[in-house]
């Protein structure tokens, strides 16, 4: 969705070259991906996590949707020596390109890569995890929503990617094509629940494609 910014062209572009860019072999990683069209999270989306973590340096963190493996490489550097991602993906090109990418980073030992669909892994992991981001199946954000909380340490964060769609996410169901129809019917349930649970603190970052933040009450 890199392609469809949700704010205004100069503020965007501050946003992705104004904030610095990654050094070394995570840099080279992130243009490499950039160049051959492979979707990561976005500069901003980056910097913002890094900065996050950084502040509440987190042990553990649950990842849903590896890709190539940058945005673990990206929460990794923030977390320390110590720190460790379990990410979880179901295509077996994307698991290889990140393993080769972690190998690249050094940083094979502070990860767990699950092979499977989440749906069938998250109910068997018992946690618990400081961060758990999720950036899979967008029609499935809901369904992982109960078992992302059960493993989520009482004061730590849920993150959720790609919930703006491009914008679309508030149009009308007319307008939206049959294809995408269940995503956008699923993530509309799912911010009218997660801002409706009087348990869960939650707020809407305009960074990426839209970014959902949930902590418990």
């Amino acid at each position: 969705m890199m392609h469809r910014p949700l704010i205004e062209g100069r503020t965007l572009n501050y946003l992705r070259s104004g904030q610095g860019f990654f050094e070394g072999t995570l840099g080279q990683i992130e243009r490499e991906a950039t160049a051959a069209g492979v979707p990561v999270i976005p500069a901003e989306t980056a910097h913002f996590m890094q900065t996050l973590f950084y502040g509440i340096q987190p042990e553990q963190v649950l990842e849903v949707g590896t890709a190539i493996g940058f945005s673990a490489a990206v929460m990794l550097a923030a977390m320390g020596p110590t720190g460790h991602v379990t990410t979880i993906d179901r295509f077996d090109v994307m698991r290889e390109h990140a393993q080769t990418n972690f190998k690249r980073l050094g940083i094979t030992n502070q990860v767990t890569l699950m092979a499977g669909e989440a749906a069938e892994i998250l109910p068997t992991l018992t946690g618990p995890y400081d961060v758990i981001f999720l950036d899979g199946a967008k029609a499935k954000y809901l369904d992982f929503l109960p078992d992302c909380l059960r493993l989520l340490q009482p004061h730590g964060y849920l993150l959720i990617d790609d919930i703006f769609q491009g914008g679309t996410i508030f149009n009308s169901p007319k307008t939206i094509k049959h294809r995408n129809k269940a995503i956008h019917r699923k993530l509309n349930q799912l911010l009218d629940h997660v801002f409706r649970a009087p348990n869960l603190q939650a707020s809407l970052l305009p960074l990426g494609d839209g970014l959902l933040m949930i902590t418990p009450r």
